[in-house]
């Protein structure tokens, strides 16, 4: 009986071994594919497989200056990403934004400017899921040092004007109340 006991147990304990080493053989095989759609310098190889590719993909073509290229491949990940990579294309895309603003300078506005505005939308996307992100208030910060936001101040009709009390005037012993 007692013996039954052990041998039970001893099976459970080598079927969850198992089941952990199959998921882990699972994530590796998983890593391989990627890290060899990583490797492939074809953009439809790179579309074709994992996220994680796309994500490289759209790094790359970044770095190289391919800004359309990359900010589809960014729009995609950002629509059907999970977690960390949706977050981190969300960045990159603002970072892209700002990048492409920044070389288009002060002398440019009209192209620039959009796209700072962009940049904002971006970064204010990413601090609404993360509000802890201080890689993206900072780089929020830097865009509204590029194009500052100024709400109109909005008087409301009917509200009577202020009232300064007890104003002295210039005049000896009077004391006028102005509107």
């Amino acid at each position: 009986m007692r013996r039954r006991v052990v041998h039970r147990a001893f099976a459970a304990v080598a079927l969850g071994c198992g089941v952990i080493a199959a998921w882990q053989g699972w994530q590796l095989y998983h890593s391989h594919r990627v890290n060899r759609a990583i490797a492939s310098a074809e953009i439809a190889t790179a579309n074709a497989t994992a996220p994680e590719a796309r994500f490289a993909r759209a790094v790359t073509l970044a770095r190289a200056g391919k800004s359309e290229p990359a900010l589809k491949l960014y729009k995609g990940l950002i629509q059907n990403g999970h977690g960390e990579l949706k977050r981190a294309s969300q960045y990159n895309l603002g970072n892209l934004y700002m990048r492409d603003a920044l070389r288009y300078g002060p002398d440019e506005a009209f192209k620039s400017l959009p796209l700072v505005e962009l940049a904002k939308q971006s970064y204010r996307s990413l601090l609404r899921e993360n509000p802890d992100d201080w890689d993206a208030r900072y780089n929020l910060e830097r865009a509204l040092w590029l194009a500052p936001e100024f709400e109109p101040e909005m008087a409301q009709e009917g509200d009577p004007p202020e009232k300064e009390e007890n104003v002295a005037t210039t005049l000896q012993h009077a004391k006028i109340d102005l509107p």
